[in-house]
């Protein structure tokens, strides 16, 4: 169809506004993902068509999703202004990167085979970027439905990218479709076997999760668990010099005094609660430590999980982390890390992973160091942090718990590696409060339902501000807190060591399109420069 210059802009736009529009907590109208592309597929079309310069399916692309990172992610120039413009225009630039792939593959082996390449290449490109340098995954098509667990208990087979899948392969038929009815030669039977198709793909999947939605829920082995929210305003008050740490750990204990009882297994705190930097073999040494020791011993069997931020010395350079020490004798790493502290026993430290970009990882730094300069500074520590050689999980006196730290709540691959090292429940200790009252801390919320059913765990998520909550198995919230209030929730969560087919094996949709991806690239390319051989 071909489409005027008008048109063709009004339908990038479209497909932007859609996508905001579907998105959850800037719309939440989750069924315009089913449509969302279509406008952009047109524009694409009449470009191919008109045999227009491949520029102009670029410019319309990131005008798409342009509008998509902005309207749904702008809550980021809230902690960093530059850091916000740097994700809405270079996550725009990947994902127009990705469609461009898709035309070119389309352009150079046909017309029928470069749609397939669609579904194959953004799906590949999903998976990339969960798994490079630059990972930004917040905005994966299959994030979606996180507010409609209802639709997708099937996750515990593909997970995330499975959802993404499902969202491309509709919107494809759909639109080829809506290509054969406006187009003048077209087949009725086809068009329609298009539309049945895609409407067969739309409700069997959902249909399939409310059958799902029957199988009787856990339980077996639980836990008393309370989840404290402090609510410590990390603006002008968590990092504050006129803030103490022994100040702030006394108000997440008078919180948790409400709740607490002899039945209590495991009290958790949010990220960075204790927002003091302490080298961990002198945690013991510190006021605060022996304030927590004392604070624990009233109850007669609970035991902590918190965030703190903690430090390692070297006598040499481990990781591009590592940082000379001020005296010039020796080394040191930072890092945003997970306490525990048992009944009986040693404490222990595991080191979040995956890293926020621009705060806590400088991409590429270990090639280009003097990136480190630009940190930006959010209260704590800044520049790259100091990561984990693999996913780690805590033994408590009844379980083996997941310990994830805010952003790693996203990687759906990630948490099931920790799961597929025994994991039996998986708690989220965040701080959302630099987002401030916007749709970030929700979607962060919402995310950690899907974790829940690609691994069938119970979720456990204690925040300094945003929403602390518990979450069941089928991804069904049980609790919540409201914003910006001080709160404490306690729990009976249910315990299991069973393993989904997602958790054994992860992302194996991406993993096998990326390769797929690469070798229908090089075909592609194979096409292209095939004829100039022949001059």
């Amino acid at each position: 169809m071909i489409q005027s210059r008008k048109i063709r802009y009004l339908f990038s736009v479209l497909s932007g506004l859609l996508l905001v529009l579907c998105f959850p907590f800037t719309g939440s109208v989750t069924p315009l993902i089913f449509v969302a592309l279509i406008p952009l597929l047109f524009v694409e079309d009449s470009i191919s068509a008109e045999k227009r310069s491949s520029a102009a399916v670029f410019l319309h692309a990131y005008i798409t999703f342009f509008i998509y990172n902005l309207g749904t992610t702008f809550w980021i120039w809230n902690s960093t202004e530059v850091g916000g413009v740097l994700a809405f225009v270079f996550n725009s630039l990947l994902m127009t990167l990705a469609f461009q792939c898709f035309h070119f593959a389309k352009k150079n082996i046909g017309n029928k085979e470069g749609y397939i390449s669609l579904l194959i290449i953004w799906t590949a490109f999903e998976y990339a970027h969960f798994n490079w340098e630059l990972s930004w995954p917040w905005l994966a098509f299959g994030d979606a439905f996180s507010i409609r667990t209802n639709w997708i208990q099937w996750y515990e087979y593909v997970g995330v990218l499975g959802g993404t899948l499902w969202v491309l392969i509709i919107n494809l038929l759909l639109f080829l479709g809506l290509k054969k009815h406006f187009s003048n030669d077209s087949n009725p039977k086809l068009k329609r076997n298009f539309f049945v198709l895609a409407g067969l793909i739309l409700v069997f999947p959902i249909a399939y999760s409310y059958w799902m939605l029957q199988a009787p829920k856990l339980n077996g082995k639980s836990l008393e668990v309370v989840l404290v929210q402090p609510n410590i305003d990390p603006y002008n008050e968590k990092f504050s010099p006129n803030s103490t740490v022994e100040a702030q750990l006394s108000t997440f204990f008078d919180l948790a005094d409400k709740k607490v009882t002899s039945k209590t297994d495991l009290l958790i705190g949010p990220e960075t609660a204790i927002s003091q930097g302490f080298f961990e073999p002198d945690l013991k040494y510190f006021k605060f430590y022996e304030l927590m020791k004392e604070r624990l011993s009233r109850y007669q069997k609970a035991e902590l999980l918190i965030g703190a931020s903690t430090a390692l010395a070297f006598d040499r350079k481990v990781s591009r982390a590592t940082l000379p020490l001020g005296n010039g004798n020796g080394f040191y790493e930072s890092y945003n890390t997970s306490l525990f502290i048992p009944i009986n026993g040693k404490h222990s430290f595991i080191h979040k992973s995956k890293l926020v970009l621009g705060v806590e990882k400088l991409p590429f730094s270990n090639y280009f160091p003097f990136l480190e300069e630009l940190a930006i500074s959010n209260g704590g520590t800044s520049g790259t942090l100091g990561i984990e050689a693999y996913p780690k999980n805590f033994k408590t006196k009844n379980a083996t718990i997941a310990p994830i730290v805010c952003y790693e709540s996203i990687y759906g691959e990630f948490v099931s590696q920790q799961v597929r090292s025994g994991a039996e429940l998986l708690c989220i200790i965040t701080n959302d409060g630099w987002w401030k009252d916007t749709p970030g801390y929700k979607q962060h919320f919402s995310f950690a339902r899907l974790r829940a059913i690609e691994n069938r765990r119970w979720v456990v998520r204690s925040a300094n501000t945003g929403t602390s909550g518990v979450i069941n198995e089928k991804g069904e919230v049980l609790q919540q807190t409201d914003w910006w209030v001080p709160a404490v929730i306690k729990a009976k969560v249910q315990l299991s060591s069973k393993k989904t087919i997602y958790t054994t094996y992860g992302d194996f949709i991406g993993r096998s399109f990326a390769f797929v991806a690469v070798l229908l690239l090089i075909f592609a390319l194979k096409n292209k420069i095939r004829p100039l051989n022949k001059k």
